[in-house]
């Protein structure tokens, strides 16, 4: 890590701090790379840990061909989870607290045991304790919601929000759920868990092996999102957002 690294890290946490949003740090830096927007991200996130935040996990990002389509990148990402990030399922989040922010349907794992680097899905899930319905809330701090791959993942993949809904046993086939996207009662979105690269399962596998290429791993109690199964909804005050996932239940949150 650098001078430059450390400054960008600055930029990126200030435009959060403040609800402004900034232009694409690849345009001023066209040429930084992916590890150096993984640099970017772990100094961010240590900024929010000194303010006193604890990590809880990790989401994944762009796992699904619709998020690939709707931010215009074609590769996971991944980002670090904060206790900060939290929000209480059937509650209210305040629309002017961020950017621009957006809720996605997605299943939340819950690590039982350490899971890190290269392992199969059956040795993923026997580190599982629960599943859940969930939604993220993303904001990213670049103008228009628009950036690059290298942008995002340097912005902690779009992370600011997480929903958890009740936690479901872990020994069920995941692999082709029916989900559904409500806002006040009418459904704007239907999709299936196949939609996380045909198994969200998939998902943790990827989450295993690049914590651990990141020289981290998965903790018990960790916290880890799936990616969006749907593009993510533009948030208004005076909604009401709900995510149905077959089997497990839902998870919703107004807005004002």
């Amino acid at each position: 890590m650098n001078a430059l690294h450390t400054g960008l890290a600055e930029r990126l946490d200030a435009a959060m701090l403040a609800k402004k949003a900034m232009p694409q740090i690849t345009l001023e830096h066209p040429a930084l790379t992916l590890a150096d927007a993984y640099a970017i991200q772990s100094l961010l996130v240590h900024r929010r840990q000194q303010r006193g935040e604890r990590r809880i996990g990790m989401k994944m990002g762009l796992t699904s061909r619709a998020k690939m389509l709707q931010v215009g990148v074609n590769q996971m990402s991944w980002g670090r989870l904060t206790d900060a990030m939290l929000l209480e399922e059937g509650g209210v989040l305040a629309r002017d607290a961020y950017i621009h922010p957006r809720l996605e349907p997605e299943l939340a794992f819950l690590i039982g045991k350490p899971l890190s680097g290269k392992v199969t899905a059956a040795q993923a899930m026997s580190a599982v304790d629960g599943v859940a319905p969930a939604m993220e809330l993303v904001d990213s701090r670049y103008r228009d919601f628009k950036f690059t791959l290298n942008d995002v993942v340097a912005d902690n993949s779009s992370a600011a929000g997480l929903v958890v809904g009740s936690w479901c046993r872990p020994d069920q086939d995941l692999t082709n759920l029916g989900v559904v996207l409500e806002v006040n009662g009418s459904v704007i979105e239907t999709a299936s868990t196949a939609a996380i690269l045909g198994n969200p399962v998939r998902a943790l596998v990827a989450a295993a092996r690049l914590a651990a290429e990141a020289g981290e791993s998965l903790q018990a109690g960790d916290i880890v999102m799936s990616g969006g199964l749907t593009a993510a909804h533009a948030l208004s005050p005076g909604e009401t957002v709900r995510a149905t996932l077959q089997n497990l239940g839902f998870v919703s949150i107004s807005v004002i």
